[in-house]
């Protein structure tokens, strides 16, 4: 009995721990059409796997018949050819469900396999083609469940709940066909023994639900615990705050949780499966009673005892499974919703059909009369992936207000202003990670919007001030901006971001792993690196945020060496920190309140005596002597420079 219902009671198990309350769920309207079609591509493979799940069932429903045959009909006549015919059956139809069991598991296998890599390169492709904004408000750990949890959970609406729903449906209806032809009375008697069993499956269903939405709370917390602690910042700053035991502490507070809900989570499943065994064997014993009574009276035949009892196998475990086929068929379409939910969410930076080429050669960027806000929440975001119940409605406020200049072929546009002005607003807009609301930013000619976006990621280059590396070699990073780069090519660029002597020094050099972000180099190191590779990527347009404030004067003298062959005869609006970009630059904007209040060069915007002359004399006039250069114009958190090379070299 334990090898009868063993395997499907586990699988019943997993069932009865799902939450009822998905199905209290409103779905979207035509998601079962979506569904059909988005499974188009299997649809052969599917009706091939129905047929296989039907042909199963009725092999299965078949066998108990046989046991009857061979014993009325061949071991009491002692008819040994017959019997011996029978058995030869029974081994063909094994072996046909052998088989069969094969070819259900390799088109599950191939449709489902399938399915999860259509849904989750259809939705990694969507994300990629979201606004940054998205990606500011939404959780990534929402965004990771997406492709990992809710995939899974729709592909198993075609393998194990379509298989399920079908195979069971028809078992229990073969079954108890066959059961009522048999013996209409212990068949009724089996049908009555099936409550004794549900009601308790339930109840104990509903309390691992309990304790398993618990479980996954605590789970995640400590997964958002563990990811927020590993990583570089965050150890730092345990350190830092002396505070490690009361994160040990902590931390074995949820695990015991953990610990205490998974001993009550197998003590739940041990009475679960206790009770559908027990119950299953309180028939067995009720159906050879009974039945032996009714044989040895001669109301039944042996061999429709035997039947009778094989029956009872088949008919517990799918008629359980079935009572509670709505969670399970809503479990799946509810992730199915979800899938859709984010695909249905438009990119706000789209490319337009007929699109052109931004011509490559020396660049003109034009700034006519551009107003520009931020996208609200509802605009970039679902609620269920910034985790709260109702989106921000507030409105957002305009942030940039006629902006109006331009960048000709060659030049330096250094942007200077107090904190918020809008200078890291503007640099966004340049690269279309936004596009704007009034007016239009053109580059030779070409308005962004009407650009094709491969395009434009050729043409400009972006090096931010907080640099970002992959977890990965220094070759990877920098192949990140041209993959069929030589390594001479590699060399090259190195040289002019003056960082090629630190690479030769690492005993790794180009296969050493810059650490997670690049925590394994300094400051410095992380913004010539990135400038390694936008010279790698050769673009015509350079954006810029000038980030050398804070770094020791070793770095900071070499990355402005770098900086100059990085802007050496391209089009660059850079966000400046430093009197000697500023002093260099062929045009200063003066950014203040989300407008352009003053413009000239150096010499000019001093004469008139505004507010940059106001900044010069509060944050520039200590530069001019080439003393240390303090934080510049911006709220941006300063570079690190907190790890030195020989770190580096010693860690390789």
């Amino acid at each position: 009995m334990m090898g009868s219902f063993g395997g499907g009671g586990w699988q019943l198990m997993r069932s009865f721990r799902r939450d009822e309350s998905v199905t209290s769920q409103h779905l979207s309207k035509g998601l079962l059409r979506r569904i059909v079609r988005f499974a188009a591509p299997y649809r052969r493979m599917l009706l091939v796997f129905l047929v296989m799940i039907i042909v199963d069932a009725a092999i299965g429903a078949a066998n108990p018949l046989i046991y009857r045959a061979i014993i009325d009909d061949g071991i009491l006549p002692k008819r040994t050819g017959f019997v011996v015919e029978l058995a030869v059956l029974l081994a063909a139809l094994a072996l046909l469900d052998a088989g069969l069991s094969l070819a259900e598991r390799w088109i599950s296998a191939r449709v489902g396999e399938g399915l999860i890599f259509d849904m989750r390169t259809q939705v990694f492709e969507h994300f990629q083609r979201m606004p940054i904004a998205f990606f500011t408000r939404t959780q990534t750990g929402a965004l990771v469940s997406r492709l990992n949890n809710d995939v899974l959970d729709a592909q198993s609406a075609f393998t194990n709940t379509l298989s399920s729903v079908v195979g069971n449906a028809i078992s229990v209806a073969v079954t108890l066909l066959a059961m009522f032809v048999l013996s209409w009375q212990i068949t009724l008697l089996a049908l009555v023994l099936f409550p004794i069993f549900v009601f308790p499956a339930r109840w104990v269903g509903r309390r691992i639900q309990a304790i398993t939405r618990e479980s996954y709370n605590l789970n995640a917390k400590m997964t958002s615990t563990m990811t927020e602690r590993f990583n570089v910042a965050g150890a730092l700053l345990v350190r830092l705050f002396g505070q490690p035991l009361r994160e040990i502490r902590s931390f074995e507070e949820k695990a015991g949780r953990v610990r205490d809900i998974g001993v009550t989570q197998a003590m739940y499943t041990t009475v679960f499966m206790a009770s559908l065994l027990l119950t299953a064997s309180l028939a067995t014993a009720l159906v050879y009673g009974w039945g032996g009574v009714l044989a040895i009276q001669g109301g039944l035949q042996v061999g429709t005892v035997v039947a009778l009892t094989a029956y009872l196998n088949r008919l517990y475990g799918p008629l359980t499974s079935l009572s509670n086929v709505q969670v399970n068929v809503m479990t799946a379409l509810v992730s199915f919703d979800r899938i859709f939910e984010v695909l249905d969410l438009k990119p706000l930076v789209a490319e337009k059909p007929g699109a052109v080429e931004v011509p490559r050669g020396p660049a003109t960027v034009e700034f006519d009369h551009v107003d520009f806000r931020y996208p609200t929440a509802e605009e970039v975001s679902l609620a269920s992936l910034e985790s709260v119940a109702v989106l921000d409605q507030a409105p957002s406020q305009q942030v940039l207000f006629d902006v109006t200049f331009t960048a000709r072929p060659g030049d330096l546009v250094a942007l200077v202003g107090p904190s918020g002005a809008g200078k890291t607003t503007i640099s966004h807009l340049v690269p279309r990670l936004y596009d704007v609301r009034a007016g239009a930013i053109r580059v030779n000619g070409v308005d962004l919007r009407d650009a094709t976006l491969e395009s434009l990621r050729r043409t400009i280059g972006v090096v931010t001030q907080d640099a970002h590396l992959f977890h990965d070699t220094i070759r990877a990073n920098l192949l990140y901006a041209k993959p069929d780069a030589t390594d001479a090519e590699l060399a090259d660029a190195l040289r002019a971001a003056q960082i090629m002597p630190l690479v030769e020094s690492l005993p790794d050099g180009l296969e050493t792993v810059v650490g997670d972000r690049g925590y394994r180099l300094s400051g410095g190191e992380k913004q010539r690196l990135a400038i390694a590779r936008l010279l790698l990527k050769a673009p015509d347009i350079v954006v810029l945020d000038e980030a050398t404030a804070h770094l020791d004067s070793e770095s900071e003298v070499a990355l402005q060496h770098a900086l100059r062959s990085a802007l050496a005869g391209r089009t660059s609006i850079v966000i400046a920190h430093r009197l000697s970009t500023i002093r260099e630059a062929d045009q200063i904007l003066v950014v203040n309140a989300g407008r352009i209040v003053e413009r000239g060069t150096h010499v000019e915007l001093l004469a008139v005596d505004g507010l940059y002359a106001e900044l010069y004399r509060t944050q520039f006039a200590a530069q001019a002597g080439d003393g240390p250069a303090p934080d510049a114009l911006g709220p941006d958190a300063p570079a690190r420079d907190d790890l030195e090379p020989d770190e580096l070299r010693a860690a390789s």
